[in-house]
Parts: structure tokens; sequence; C-alpha cells
């Protein structure tokens, strides 16, 4: 499995957002607006990949000099649980650290808490909606 920076635009970009509607938006019969994929051109695009095949994505936003908001962190539907996710967050923080950064914070779905709390996060804050469901604010110092 190959971990690596992706450009906003490129054919990888595209398996990105096919590979997050179906995992992330779909099952919530939801999808992209064309103003939601244009705001992602100065993120940090993330990827996985078996040769050609993306397996698991992420998006690093900034939201000041000292942090990132983790978004968008997908991994296909049938590799969930294989340790990829965990592989995927590493990956992202070296990036983050790399550059500067020293904070990440995400707004977690409630049934992925669990995952991000084993890798080292701690929520904050009370549970809130947004796109349809239930999620928390979880936060890592880098």
């Amino acid at each position: 499995m190959a971990l690596k920076q992706i450009d906003h635009g490129s054919k990888e970009y595209q398996q990105m957002v096919a590979l997050r509607r179906e995992v992330l938006r779909k099952p919530l019969g939801l999808s992209f607006t064309a103003d939601e994929l244009a705001k992602e051109k100065d993120d940090i695009l993330i990827a996985a990949f078996d040769d050609d095949e993306m397996l698991a994505c992420c998006l690093l936003t900034k939201m000041d000099n000292k942090c990132l908001r983790l978004r968008q962190m997908a991994v296909q539907d049938n590799l969930q649980g294989k340790g990829i996710g965990a592989s995927m967050m590493n990956f992202a923080e070296l990036v983050a650290r790399d550059k500067g950064y020293r904070k990440l914070i995400m707004h977690a779905r409630k049934t992925a808490v669990g995952f991000y709390e084993k890798l080292g996060y701690k929520s904050v804050g009370d549970e809130f909606i947004e796109v349809t469901i239930p999620h928390y604010v979880m936060e890592k110092k880098l």
C-alpha cells in the first residue's frame, strides 16, 4: 500500500471524490456540490493506493497556522477494520507535523469515535448533528 499526497483536479482526485461519495455521502442520500469541491483546492489531499486503486482518503483543511481539520476520511467499505484507516491517520499526522502544524481537529461521526480514540484523539464538547447524523468534535495535539 502506498500513501501519498495527491493534487486537486487530478485523475486521482476524481477517484477520491468517487470514493468519498460512495462511502460517506451516498448512504445518507447526499452528494457534493461544485462549490464544495472547489473549496478543496487549497487542502492537503491524502490517499492510500494499491497500484492504481484508491483504498482510502482524507483531506486536511487549514484552520490557522497551528491547526488543521481532518475531513472526509473514507476507507472502501470492504477494507474497513484492516488497519488502512490507522495507517492513513498516522500518515496525515506526519504530513501535518512536517508542515509545522501542532494540532488536528475533526468532526467525527459518532460511529467512528472509538476508532479515533484508539489513535489518541479526545472528544471535546457535546454531540451535534452534521450531514443528518450525530458527530463529535475531536482533537489531538501533534
